[in-house]
């Protein structure tokens, strides 16, 4: 494909199929636990947009996949959940033979959303 991809399927398309099935995975796990949420492309990787809030993205890397929870503060919050991963301030990668649990997604997911939605409520 060239040029930037405009969907998270054509993102999808030229990844390795171990890749893409895991992040496929992850795609629905994130589309479960926050049902309310679109899909998009952003700074050139899939993510989801929630309230007109960048909520969450994720990507394939040459020897990796990762998730990005959107917050250093979401990924520093459940560092005992992820300590069987790679993790910097906010990535989480993982082999796409060893993914990041279903509850776990989800936990991080409904985290990031509290956090979007009392940054909503702050007073300006």
């Amino acid at each position: 494909m060239k040029g930037k991809p405009k969907t998270i399927d054509e993102y999808l398309k030229p990844v390795p199929e171990d890749q893409r099935m895991a992040l496929e995975k992850l795609r629905r796990t994130i589309r479960a636990a926050a049902p309310g949420a679109e899909e998009c492309i952003s700074y050139g990787i899939p993510a989801f947009r929630l309230d007109g809030r960048l909520l969450v993205f994720f990507g394939a890397a040459k020897n990796h996949c990762s998730f990005y929870p959107g917050s250093a503060a979401t990924t520093a919050d459940f560092k005992d959940a992820l300590r069987n991963y790679s993790t910097s301030k906010g990535t989480i990668r993982f082999q796409p033979a060893k993914p990041i649990p279903a509850t776990l997604v989800r936990k991080l997911v409904k985290a990031r959303i509290a956090q979007n939605q009392a940054k909503l409520r702050r007073p300006a």
